[in-house]
């Protein structure tokens, strides 16, 4: 059964850091057609992509985040880690793991809370 849970949440003030980890459990882990991502949903909008990793190591971000959030994961493909510094009260939004893998398959964690205050 796959199972992806993410921890690391919290609350910061602006200008700090937090890194969060998604815990990568069943078959995944040995699928190499899987990318892993990370997607923040804020009040009232729509889940958006932030960042996702490929298995050959390539990364990409989406702009409002580039040179401030890195994506890595634990070369097991265990654990997925998203670092996040400078982090800016629009930042605030609950952050969710992901995988996408060939015929369709998609998996997803149930979100951390990240909240930024000035």
């Amino acid at each position: 059964q796959v199972q992806l849970v993410e921890s690391g949440g919290g609350s910061v003030q602006a200008g700090g850091a937090l890194k969060l980890s998604c815990a990568v459990s069943g078959s995944i882990r040995d699928d190499s057609s899987c990318v892993m991502a990370w997607y923040r949903q804020a009040p009232g909008t729509e889940r958006e992509l932030v960042s996702f990793i490929r298995r050959d190591g390539t990364t990409s971000y989406k702009d409002f985040v580039k040179d401030r959030f890195t994506i890595s994961q634990d070369n097991a493909w265990g654990t997925l880690y998203l670092q996040m510094n400078n982090l800016q009260t629009e930042d605030t939004a609950v952050y969710f793991c992901a995988a996408t893998c060939s015929w369709d398959r998609n998996y997803w964690g149930q979100g951390t809370q990240v909240t930024v205050s000035l």
